[in-house]
């Protein structure tokens, strides 16, 4: 049994890594390629959970954005941490709440992955350094879009589970 969830997880994390490095071929604006990807790593997240169990969920959660900064899409190592957090944060509020309901697990899940990387980076950013401007874009990225981002994840996620569940039956 051990070894089928190493395996979710090693194709999960895989899968999720894999699309985080769409954003390099998809010729489509930055805006609609971090809300597109975003949802696609945050429904990798909550399949992990589903299929494979909690841990196996913060471990792509948590590896994902070392791979992001190693890609350049964090700027600071010093970032990898928040997301990280926020990230594990969203595996395990869903799994804590799920069995009392998918749609609440997914929204509240969703809440406080949003506001736990909001209040990290508004915290952290002035610290760093950094432009005004270029700080103030990490703030508002790590806003509003990580509610949406983590919500449509939660959702298509959801819809997969149901799939899974019916290919498995």
């Amino acid at each position: 049994m051990a070894y089928r969830i190493l395996t979710r997880t090693a194709l999960l994390l895989a899968l999720a890594l894999l699309f985080q490095s769409l954003r390099f071929y998809l010729p489509v604006p930055v805006f609609f390629s971090t809300v597109l990807i975003g949802t696609l790593v945050n429904a990798t997240i909550i399949v992990a959970v589903r299929t494979a169990g909690v841990w196996p969920g913060m471990i792509v959660g948590v590896l994902t954005p070392v791979v992001a900064y190693f890609q350049q899409l964090l700027l600071l190592p010093l970032f990898i941490i928040p997301v990280a957090v926020g990230n594990m944060i969203y595996a395990g509020s869903f799994y804590k709440i799920f069995r009392r309901g998918n749609l609440p697990a997914v929204i509240i899940a969703a809440m406080l992955k949003a506001a736990s990387l909001y209040f990290a980076f508004a915290w952290l950013v002035p610290l760093t350094g950094l432009a005004a401007k270029q700080a103030a874009m990490i703030i508002f990225v790590m806003s509003w879009p990580q509610l949406v981002t983590a919500i449509a994840g939660g959702l298509l996620a959801l819809v997969i589970g149901r799939r899974i569940r019916q290919f498995h039956s």
